[in-house]
């Protein structure tokens, strides 16, 4: 059945077997957000898209209270009209995103064709994603307390497995929690690398992996499991440490790190246009190095 010159806007219409649609894609509003002469630090660029090392707190795009200085001001000045329109008018090629104040490789679209590959492989949860954080204690199978966390499991290779639905807190909404019946499904993946404090562990460096991508996941689901990242302003709050699990000064580095300590490190995707797997990484900023090697030292 074809409906012949009838035209729907509304988005709950339902449609039934057999009907016919056409449908119609507006072209993508100019946007709005200026050109900016901001410094990139570019992993990868060809003719389809362009790879970034985002540092932080640089914002992915323009919003209320951060119209400017943005990633999406510095590509427009880096690309010129070669991004991707399908964004709307405030994320022209913009497929994915990390928080202001993580820093790590992101891929952004150049062209239509990779922005609907890039966006379909995020859709299917195909991309490889590992991040690098710093958490307060040691999330590790031997802890009793963790087994009894709803939606911990443990996995060979001590792997921690976290998994819980994430919606909008009911009453705080700018944080997102881990909820039972409603919001997304989400699973990050975590594994120790490194453990710190004598006597206690006071905190670890962990590697993530998201098997899903949802706002805030590593952030929320390292909270949900008690063990929040170190510098989390929103999530985290600072723990007191025992005077003999650090040296004074490096206690304070930890106490008083200025960010979430979360780092995207590697990236992995299938290229939209000639169907290669591609792997990207990006080594943590100074203040994250920094941090690492005045608690390794510690221990020496």
């Amino acid at each position: 059945m074809s409906l012949l010159g009838q035209v729907e806007t509304d988005p709950k219409t339902r449609v039934q077997a057999g009907q016919i649609w056409t449908v119609h894609l507006p072209p993508a509003i100019a946007t709005e957000a200026e050109p900016e002469a901001i410094p990139l630090v570019i992993v990868h660029e060809d003719e389809d898209l362009i790879v970034v090392d985002k540092p932080a707190p640089m914002v992915v795009h323009p919003a209320p209270g951060s119209e400017t200085g943005t990633l999406v001001n510095a590509l427009l000045h880096h690309c010129g009209a070669s991004l991707s329109g399908i964004g709307g008018v405030q994320r022209p090629g913009i497929v994915h995103r990390i928080d202001k104040d993580t820093s790590g490789v992101l891929v952004v679209a150049k062209s239509d064709r990779a922005h609907h590959g890039l966006a379909a492989q995020f859709a299917a949860h195909s991309v490889e994603r590992s991040y690098l954080a710093m958490v307060w204690g040691e999330p590790s199978a031997a802890d009793p307390r963790l087994r009894g966390v709803a939606g911990v499991s443990f996995e060979p290779g001590g792997i921690v497995r976290l998994s819980g639905n994430i919606a909008r807190h009911r009453t705080d909404r700018k944080r997102m929690a881990v909820v039972r019946d409603a919001g997304r499904h989400a699973i990050t993946r975590v594994r120790v690398r490194e453990v710190f404090g004598a006597g206690k562990p006071v905190t670890s460096l962990v590697e993530c992996r998201l098997e899903t991508g949802r706002t805030h996941q590593i952030r929320v689901h390292m909270t949900h499991a008690g063990h929040a990242l170190i510098g989390d302003p929103v999530y985290g709050s600072p723990r007191a440490i025992p005077k003999a699990a650090l040296p004074e000064d490096v206690a304070n580095m930890v106490k008083r790190f200025p960010r979430q300590a979360l780092h995207a490190a590697s990236l992995g995707f299938v290229h939209p246009a000639n169907g290669q797997m591609l792997q990207f990484h990006a080594d943590p900023p100074e203040d994250f190095k920094s941090l690492l090697t005045s608690l390794r030292q510690s221990k020496d």
